[in-house]
């Protein structure tokens, strides 16, 4: 166990759907008699019954898992397999249900934006209670101080409570005293997505320092495949609870690709009552999606047709709508947008009918992202909705348009302009 930094057998994390109990003893109390005589447990909602209300569902499910000192181990899966429980778990915010972890060594995580802190203190008195909780001393802090006040670039704000901070702010102040402090395991939960390029990028290069200049182990949770690629050593692939593979970046980005696709013979897709961001205002809605095809299976000389049906609750100058084309694991390719649709577009119901040119393309797997925008008086394009489900479809090169053929090395791609979508009709 010397050369082992983290030591987990048949981790299990089980838990209850909606409510689990009543507010007060005198609540459970009510219920446990209700249910003894019979009769209709009084707190639950109208809608539920008691079955529904002990719903169990098993988070992780039998995870097997050793990590070295020293690796960088990314954690990847699609939404709900597990990933940010596993780091949970490890991190002590909760308590597996089943299973031993050993863990040899002090842990910092970092699992969303402003772990730890306390929004009534200033950046520095955080710096100095994260340091306390990790067993420093304030002589040992002291050291550190300029090195992670530099780092964060709050320097202007470090004595200001952080309750007034930007979500930025905090990214860059809870990394900057995760990644500094003295840990030997570093725990990091999707949290660079919250930071600007520049920071992200730095950031990277202190875990990449701390990983192998250090000699620190590394975990990291992450949707943004080119970060694992350039962090990470070793990847695991989680699903729905269970560990379906262990080893190389590059293997576990593809088992992670194919088993995320979807149903290339799916051509329509309904949006209505699906949850949205909370920032987007709800003014404008996309209710579907159409592939106007057989088949989400095209060529690359293939005019891609599609029809999408939307409502806008107030008039709109300057509207129009974007599709994002990232690769199976997540990596973003490029975009493409249409001209501006009617000039003034009324309230009420609306759909277009386009074409999506996918010639620049190779072959592959990817999938859309369908976004409603608007653009500002300053130009700027503003999201009004976006589809909450990404879109699959996949592109076989025309082989008699190229008469040389490249194997195409994926992780290399960089953003692509693609051409306007041509708009066919607009209701």
């Amino acid at each position: 166990m010397s050369d082992t930094a983290i030591k987990i057998e048949n981790l299990k994390k089980q838990y209850h759907l909606g409510a689990i109990g009543g507010a007060t003893l005198r609540g459970e109390l009510q219920s446990w008699w209700a249910r003894k005589q019979g009769k209709e447990d009084p707190n639950l909602r109208i809608d539920q019954s008691y079955g529904e209300r002990n719903e169990t569902f098993w988070a992780l499910d039998g995870i097997n898992l050793e990590v070295k000192k020293g690796e960088a181990l990314g954690i990847i899966g699609t939404n709900g397999a597990g990933k940010s429980t596993l780091l949970k778990i490890l991190s002590r915010v909760t308590a597996p249900t089943e299973g031993d972890i050993w863990i040899n060594g002090r842990i910092a995580s970092m699992l969303e934006v402003g772990t730890g802190f306390h929004g009534e203190l200033t950046g520095r008195e955080n710096v100095y209670m994260n340091g306390a909780i990790l067993g420093m001393s304030r002589k040992e802090v002291d050291a550190k101080m300029e090195s992670i006040i530099e780092f964060s670039e709050c320097r202007q704000f470090i004595d200001t409570p952080v309750k007034r901070y930007s979500s930025g702010m905090y990214v860059k102040l809870a990394f900057s005293v995760a990644s500094h402090l003295d840990s030997d395991i570093l725990i990091m939960d999707e949290v660079l997505a919250v930071g600007d390029m520049a920071f992200q990028k730095k950031c990277l290069g202190r875990m990449e320092e701390a990983a192998e200049g250090e000699g620190r182990t590394v975990l990291y949770v992450s949707h943004n495949m080119t970060t694992i690629r350039t962090l990470c050593n070793r990847c695991i692939v989680l699903d729905k609870g269970h560990l379906i593979y262990d080893g190389t970046p590059e293997k576990a980005i593809e088992i992670y690709s194919n088993h995320n696709m979807g149903d290339y013979t799916q051509t329509h897709y309904e949006f209505d009552g699906m949850a949205r961001r909370d920032n987007l205002g709800n003014l404008e809605y996309i209710h579907s999606f159409d592939f106007l095809h057989d088949s989400a299976a095209f060529s690359s000389d293939e005019l891609i047709k599609f029809k999408v049906e939307w409502t806008g609750q107030v008039r709109r100058d300057n509207l129009h709508f974007r599709i994002a084309i990232r690769q199976a694991d997540s990596t973003n390719v490029g975009m493409g947008e249409t001209t501006i649709l009617q000039k003034a577009v009324e309230a009420g119901n609306h759909s277009i009918t386009g074409c999506f040119d996918p010639s620049m393309l190779t072959e592959g797997n990817y999938v859309m992202v369908i976004s409603l925008n608007l653009i500002d008086r300053t130009s700027r394009s503003e999201m009004r909705d976006e589809a909450p489900v990404l879109i699959p479809f996949s592109i076989t090169e025309n082989l008699h348009l190229r008469e040389e053929r490249s194997r195409w090395i994926r992780k290399y791609w960089g953003s692509v302009r693609f051409p306007d979508i041509q708009i066919i009709e607009e209701k």
